[in-house]
């Protein structure tokens, strides 16, 4: 028998398809990092945009492979997408999309060159995301706990993800993470993990200890319907059928909320989480604390909220102020 060929078993050899690496890279981020869906749709489209583009720089997809890119094919996909109209918001995205993916080749598969590092990064305006003010967090609520009052499963488990989303500014990908084991409701926190797996506690309201307790009940009886029989029993949030409930629907789920309340702000899941931390800030909240309770890993992240409340202070004196 032959020896092996060593060149096409490297995981990044010339005639390996190209797109393994992106559909590894994609699994990474859900499995390992927890990154929300949103964030790896993204960046998957983000990554095959480069690849035709590559294709074409460098004349064809066997002219090229992921460690012999160089600088200035990055540099000329950075300008293509200026070229197309991209936003520079779009452009940063895909530019970091390509800088983690690098590491991701350089920590699997010993690529240790990182071309994305070189291109320069569009400068973005701080952009304030859209929040609930104090009456459409009450209108929420109200909204969600007439229909639990009915009694229905589902209904009660909307109230309860919707508390504990803009009680605990918990991320979509996280509140679908939760176990049973996960939350102390005795002493009123909860251990939630985040991007990169990482784990930290964070405090468990009244309102969501209330609703959790309601949802508990309903729970029980569907999984006396169905036996308990389903793998992901031990899920927190679970379909009628018994299953984990997925995070796109739990977005299909707050977003028929939202829109009862949105005013053309343009509301998003999201903003339960950036809710929870601008009404934080607006009431005095230490920087560094609501930075803990959020799971980010840089203050400079947390700060927006700081410029959040600034700005609403600002709308407020001049709205309130005789001589603003």
């Amino acid at each position: 028998m032959s020896e092996p060929d060593r060149r096409r078993s490297s995981p990044i050899a010339p005639d390996r398809p190209l797109r393994v690496e992106v559909l590894a890279f994609l699994r990474y981020l859900e499995k390992e990092r927890n990154d929300s869906p949103h964030t790896i749709k993204a960046y998957g489209r983000d990554l095959a945009a480069f690849e035709r583009f590559a294709d074409e720089y460098y004349g064809g997809q066997d002219a090229w492979t992921w460690s012999t890119v160089d600088r200035l094919a990055m540099r000329g996909f950075m300008g293509a997408l200026q070229r197309l109209g991209l936003s520079k918001r779009s452009g940063a995205r895909a530019l970091s999309a390509l800088r983690t993916f690098y590491r991701f080749l350089g920590d699997r598969h010993g690529v240790s060159a990182n071309p994305a590092r070189a291109a320069r990064l569009p400068k973005l305006e701080k952009r304030l995301p859209p929040v609930l003010d104090r009456a459409q967090v009450e209108e929420l609520f109200r909204q969600a706990e007439a229909l639990a009052a009915s009694g229905d499963f589902g209904a009660a488990r909307d109230l309860a993800m919707l508390e504990v989303l803009y009680g605990s500014g918990l991320r979509l990908g996280e509140l679908a993470g939760l176990n049973v084991a996960d939350v102390d409701i005795v002493s009123g926190q909860m251990k939630v993990r985040g991007k990169g797996r990482k784990e930290r506690i964070v405090p468990l309201g009244s309102y969501a200890d209330r609703a959790l307790r309601r949802y508990y009940l309903a729970r029980e009886r569907l999984l006396e319907r169905t036996r308990g029989l389903h793998a992901e029993a031990r899920a927190v949030f679970l379909s009628r059928r018994g299953e984990r409930l997925s995070a796109r629907s739990i977005q299909r789920a707050v977003k028929a909320f939202l829109r009862v309340v949105d005013h053309a702000s343009g509301l998003k899941t999201h903003s339960l989480r950036h809710s929870f931390a601008t009404h934080l800030m607006d009431a005095g909240a230490d920087l560094r604390a609501v930075q803990e309770l959020l799971g980010h890993s840089s203050l400079s992240t947390t700060q927006v909220y700081t410029h959040t409340s600034v700005e609403r202070l600002k709308k407020v004196y001049q709205q309130a102020h005789p001589r603003a």
